[in-house]
């Protein structure tokens, strides 16, 4: 007699094998078979032929905060994830030495734009290490798994002080790889960094941006004596050939994979193929170098209720920024007030300016949420083929539905105008997926989405070849995210693995437009984006979603590495 049989589904294991028609038994945690199931259980669920895979690992989130005090970890388990892993970008929050809590709050507000508001309400600070973090992690039940890395600019705080935005010393640097060792030796999954200059908060550039390489190498060396660790990092310079041969030395120190974020740029929009190959070729030498690649454009949402919108720096709007939204949606629609801010001229900082007005780059998110867009449907396209000013257009677009509507403005990943780049990125042998950012960019992006857009959109919708079969899109997001951490208890639907599951029905499966609501701490906005056609999640054998709506179950924990 099993606990559970959820008969009659499609079962795509997460191997990448052909999907096949049976039943599924789960005993305690576990999957005990997985085929043609005969017997009886104390509980069965009709599949009804729908889709049953592996829960979605997500290996790049920054739940660091959140994780603190809401057990659901929303929007990720909303979208079938069962185990994210957090404390990416070398920001986070432990170790922190009492006092300079406000300190990794604002690192975290600058870099991550998660509300500091929300931050200082919610955090409980009842740690100082990273063991103790650890441990306070653990004494709260959730929704899902979460594994935590070290990051760097915490480490740097602890050890440095007021130092920390300058050079190391030698004592500096050991005392890091040792609190760093120690983090691991407790269960810590890797350690974290960040080293691009998009990463700043109110005191400049994250600590360790400019740390050398005898700081990261000596930290990996720590690593490669504590056993286990992936070494995680966003560089600007990974095109150059000395931070390509660092990586190299990384990987040999930790004895595990060293993992970079890689998207396609506007500049250079086919040097991803150079940084595939140098992972190619770290790879062949034995040196596990892994390119973090997203699915979908990397870009922002601009909304009147977002941080950045292509007339956040002009003086009338600046006048209205504080009304309420009706107020303001009904102020912007006077023919003085739009006849004003159309003459405005931005007073926003030039990055700012660049960035919201990159008219080609910027379209209508629509209802039904369109993350590869014509060309021809842009800003700048509708402008000309309308007779208007391209600000005409965007503040009509924003105007719509009383001021809820978003413009998707891509960043990365669409200097082709489509995604057929990313399709050759994907499915890389050497690339995993990631860069979903949960629990980030609270005010711009709301990209937690990205497995499920992965099935709606490479597998079932995308009108251009080439796309997805549906078991290439399940095993990049289950055993090929699982791997990367080490997490070879999950990943796959075979007998012995945790009981881990989403069951789909993939013709319903839909997103909805993200959305801004403000229900963190300190009433916190963030963008949270909705979705149908989960039927069923499963974290360790504990149904956490029935017939699309989450049920009380708790039973996620922490998960410890090594």
């Amino acid at each position: 007699m099993h606990d559970l049989i959820i008969r009659d589904v499609l079962i795509v294991d997460g191997t990448g094998a052909g999907a096949r028609r049976g039943d599924v038994a789960v005993d305690g945690r576990l999957i005990s078979e997985a085929g043609d199931v005969g017997g009886g259980a104390r509980r069965e669920i009709n599949g009804g032929g729908r889709v049953l895979a592996p829960g979605w690992v997500d290996v790049h989130t920054h739940y660091d905060g959140q994780v603190v005090w809401d057990s659901e970890l929303a929007p990720s388990s909303w979208h079938g994830a069962t185990t994210v892993v957090m404390g990416n970008c070398g920001v986070g929050f432990a170790p922190v030495r009492p006092g300079s809590e406000s300190f990794l709050i604002e690192l975290m507000e600058g870099v991550e734009d998660i509300p500091g508001t929300a931050l200082h309400e919610g955090m409980t600070w009842d740690w100082e290490t990273f063991p103790e973090y650890l441990r306070a992690l653990e004494a709260m039940p959730r929704k899902l798994d979460v594994v935590a890395q070290v990051p760097h600019a915490a480490v740097r705080a602890y050890v440095m002080g007021d130092r920390a935005h300058g050079d190391a010393t030698e004592a500096d640097v050991e005392a890091m790889a040792r609190l760093v060792g120690e983090a691991l030796e407790a269960g810590a999954a890797g350690f974290t960094t960040s080293r691009t200059i998009l990463h700043r908060s109110v005191h400049g550039l994250v600590p360790g941006t400019d740390a050398g390489a005898h700081e990261l190498l000596t930290i990996a060396a720590a690593m490669g004596r504590a056993g286990h660790g992936v070494f995680q990092l966003i560089s600007d310079r990974f095109g150059q050939d000395d931070e390509r041969a660092m990586m190299g030395q990384l990987a040999e120190l930790t004895g595990g994979p060293v993992t970079f974020s890689l998207a396609q740029n506007d500049q250079h929009p086919l040097s991803y193929r150079d940084d595939l190959a140098a992972a190619a070729e770290h790879n062949r030498q034995g040196r596990r170098v892994v390119p973090q690649v997203a699915d979908r454009p990397v870009g922002m949402l601009f909304g009147l209720e977002s941080s950045l919108h292509p007339f956040i720096g002009h003086p009338t709007y600046r006048d209205l920024a504080r009304l309420p939204l009706p107020e303001r949606v009904a102020r912007l629609r006077r023919p003085d007030v739009r006849a004003a801010l159309l003459a405005d001229r931005s007073t926003a900082p030039p990055v700012v300016q660049l960035i919201s007005t990159r008219w080609p780059q910027i379209f209508r998110l629509g209802e039904q949420p369109d993350y590869e867009p014509s060309p021809l449907e842009s800003v700048a396209a509708t402008a000309r083929q309308e007779g208007r000013t391209e600000q005409e257009v965007a503040l009509d677009w924003l105007l719509e539905d009383e001021g809820k509507a978003l413009l998707f403005a891509p960043l990365a990943n669409y200097a082709s105008g489509n995604l057929d780049p990313l399709h050759e990125i994907m499915t890389h042998p050497d690339t995993v997926l990631g860069l979903g950012d949960g629990g980030a960019h609270c005010g711009l992006i709301c990209d937690a989405s990205m497995p499920t857009f992965l099935l709606t959109h490479w597998v079932r919708d995308r009108r251009r070849e080439p796309k997805l079969t549906l078991e290439q899109a399940v095993h990049l997001q289950t055993a090929r995210t699982a791997a990367l951490y080490d997490l070879t208890d999950r990943g796959t639907i075979t007998p012995g693995k945790r009981a881990d599951l989403n069951l789909i029905d993939l013709d319903a499966l839909r997103l909805h437009r993200p959305e801004m609501v403000h229900d963190l701490p300190a009433q916190g906005r963030r963008l949270v984006q909705g979705v149908d056609g989960y039927e069923m999640t499963m974290v360790a054998g504990v149904v956490t979603r029935l017939d699309g709506e989450l049920t009380d179950a708790l039973p996620g924990t922490l998960v410890r590495s090594g």
